[in-house]
């Protein structure tokens, strides 16, 4: 079988393992991550994944609850440990080899981060798990993608939001807006559309890896994706 893409870096957001809840994890939402993932292994993908930690606790709104705002940055690079714990538990109940590696050092639940032998993983058809963030503050799950998908030499970025692509406006509060089925880098930038944070989003120009939004909640389009289909909206 043809894959469009043999090397995935999937960005989920913390908020994404919510479900219904206000907060914490949804355990049916880590059974649909790991059942889209383990799909995709199977047709010899090789996947990495980076998961946000805003279900647990988001760093720049620390600030007005008088976290200082570093110290507020590293609680929020924890919990993403927290989520790729879940993800990696789940996988490995669907019968999935996965590993976790941290950015920050916490060895006796993770790898620490060595880019080859996160790459030797992923060879080894491996699922890795990022977590925590790029290990620094000031930078977010987005801009931590970007890194990593660049230093594993991912073919693109696939980010799974509860929106089908990118729209000229937010399609919940305008029903006139219309989804982009491609854009450029310059014109999201000109447009102003809120895809990732600047930082991240610059990473990718520079590198050339394209992005692609789409719904993550279809439990058929990351590997309708990875086979070459048009899903969702892709940024070149």
């Amino acid at each position: 079988m043809s894959l469009k893409y043999n090397r995935i870096l999937l960005k989920l957001s913390g908020e994404a393992l919510m479900g219904d809840q206000n907060f914490g994890i949804e355990a049916s939402m880590l059974r649909h991550y790991a059942q889209q993932i383990k799909r995709v292994t199977e047709l010899g993908v090789e996947v990495a994944v980076v998961i946000g930690g805003g279900n647990i606790f988001r760093g720049l709104s620390a600030a007005s609850s008088g976290i200082e705002r570093v110290q507020g940055d590293y609680m929020g690079m924890m919990a993403t440990v927290i989520n790729g714990m879940a993800i990696q538990s789940a996988l490995e109940e669907a019968g999935v080899y996965t590993r976790l590696i941290s950015a920050l050092e916490i060895r006796q639940i993770a790898e620490p981060y060595i880019r080859r032998r996160a790459i030797r993983h992923l060879e080894k058809k491996r699922v890795v798990i990022f977590s925590a963030g790029t290990g620094n503050p000031y930078f977010t799950t987005d801009s931590a993608a970007a890194l990593r998908a660049s230093e594993i030499n991912a073919d693109v970025i696939l980010k799974g939001t509860k929106v089908d692509g990118i729209y000229t406006a937010d399609p919940h509060k305008d029903p006139s807006a219309t989804k982009y089925d491609s854009i450029s880098f310059a014109e999201v930038i000109s447009k102003n559309l809120n895809v990732m944070d600047m930082t991240a989003f610059t990473m990718c120009q520079e590198n050339q890896m394209p992005i692609i939004v789409f719904d993550i909640n279809n439990p058929d389009n990351l590997e309708r994706l990875v086979k070459g289909e048009n899903i969702g909206t892709v940024v070149r």
